[in-house]
């Protein structure tokens, strides 16, 4: 069985016409979980990489484990007010309007080596916001990881036009 494999997907959520995609099937399952990490850590292994930033929330889980496997430091990338201390923040577009997510001004020090880790990549909006706090403070992205990329969507075009390499263990087309 595949990662694929065990991630469900739930009918017109959150509304009429949009195919879900999600993880906690796969996270739920321990063989699975535990495939996810592997296969991430097997390919990020041997690579000089000084922090996993993760984005709420599915990021933490699967960021936090993968930071664990790597023996590098985890940073959390939050929406807005919910870090404590002084952040610093990017706006992103939704499909009605905004959102801004946040990260600590000290999490990455200039020149560090950062992988940006979430569960899934649609539009791409939320992982370029997060690409650019990164950046903004100093760290070099070695790598935007997605455990789904929803290619339809274009999320990964959008992320590699503005110079950034993209991996997604499985991928989901069409609706």
């Amino acid at each position: 069985m595949t990662v694929k494999s065990r991630i469900r997907t739930i009918p017109h959520y959150p509304k009429q016409g949009i195919m879900f995609r999600d993880i906690t099937s796969l996270l739920q399952d321990p063989v699975g979980f535990r495939l996810t990490i592997n296969d991430l850590a097997h390919r990020y292994a041997g690579m000089k990489i000084d922090k996993v930033a993760g984005v709420e929330s599915r990021g933490f889980i699967i960021g936090a484990a993968l930071a664990y496997q790597l023996g590098t430091g985890f940073v959390p990338i939050r929406k807005k007010g919910k870090l404590p201390g002084k952040t610093m923040g990017r706006d992103y577009d939704l499909e009605y309007g905004t959102d801004r997510i946040e990260i600590h001004v000290d999490a990455i020090a200039k020149g560090e080596k950062v992988l940006l880790v979430d569960d899934l990549i649609a539009t791409g909006g939320t992982a370029e916001a997060a690409a650019a706090l990164i950046e903004d403070l100093g760290g070099k992205i070695i790598e935007c990881c997605f455990v789904i990329d929803l290619p339809d969507i274009g999320g990964r075009k959008r992320l590699e036009d503005k110079g950034l390499k993209v991996f997604a263990l499985c991928e989901f087309e069409g609706d």
